[in-house]
């Protein structure tokens, strides 16, 4: 049954204005979003498969458009609306981080780093490059990897902060196994990436293991 064939109380968009964003469902959020389903599918039966398919509104928002794109009911329109829906969020983390020091808003970073890394199917490594107050200038996708690992230089960090003008950096890398929990390889690059950075003094603040439930901080762990 459609949705506008559905008693006025129980519609989505309804509810939501009279009761609030709070109050609906992760599937009826999306299909609020999505606005149509398919043939004999509504547009919240619609979210609520996309949702099971993808373990979750945070592997579907991450998913690569391309296979979007593919699933039934999901063309370019749809799948670029739900591309934009994750930017508009990491933007506004983003924002939080702009406008006062990151490390004071430990949460944040966190919040930005999951959104950002949590969902990813193979090992990413970024840095978000700081001002010297300690503000967010940009963040960097650096180096992509495989479902184990990454490789990451040195040289290529240091050119990237210089670039950047930044004061300080903050890493971070993702583990798609779902362990937050640092290597010792992880370990020893960071070492070398803080001394390498230390000659051009730029400071390592953190490096954070991103999986979609956690963000572990070396800094927490005495890691730096």
């Amino acid at each position: 049954m459609a949705i506008s064939a559905w008693p006025a109380d129980e519609r989505p968009r309804e509810r939501l204005l009279a009761q609030g964003a709070a109050r609906l469902s992760d599937a009826e959020l999306l299909a609020l979003c999505l606005r149509t389903g398919y043939e004999g599918t509504s547009a919240v039966a619609l979210a609520r498969a996309l949702i099971a398919r993808f373990s979750g509104l945070r592997g579907l928002l991450s998913a690569d458009p391309s296979a979007l794109r593919a699933l039934r009911g999901l063309g370019p329109a749809k799948a670029a609306q739900l591309v934009a829906i994750l930017e508009i969020a990491r933007r506004c983390l983003a924002e939080a981080l702009s406008a006062g020091p990151a490390l004071g808003a430990p949460q944040a970073v966190r919040d930005y780093l999951r959104l950002s890394l949590g969902a990813r199917p193979h090992e990413v490594f970024i840095a978000l490059f700081l001002d010297a107050q300690h503000r967010l200038l940009r963040a960097e996708e650096l180096f992509r990897g495989t479902l184990t690992q990454t490789s990451v230089y040195p040289r290529e960090v240091v050119k990237a902060a210089l670039s950047a003008n930044a004061a300080a950096v903050i890493f971070a890398h993702n583990h798609p196994s779902g362990v937050a929990q640092p290597s010792r390889a992880d370990e020893l690059l960071t070492r070398r990436l803080g001394d390498a950075l230390a000659l051009v003094d730029v400071k390592l603040l953190d490096h954070f293991v991103v999986c979609a439930d956690h963000a572990l901080s070396f800094a927490e762990r005495g890691l730096i």
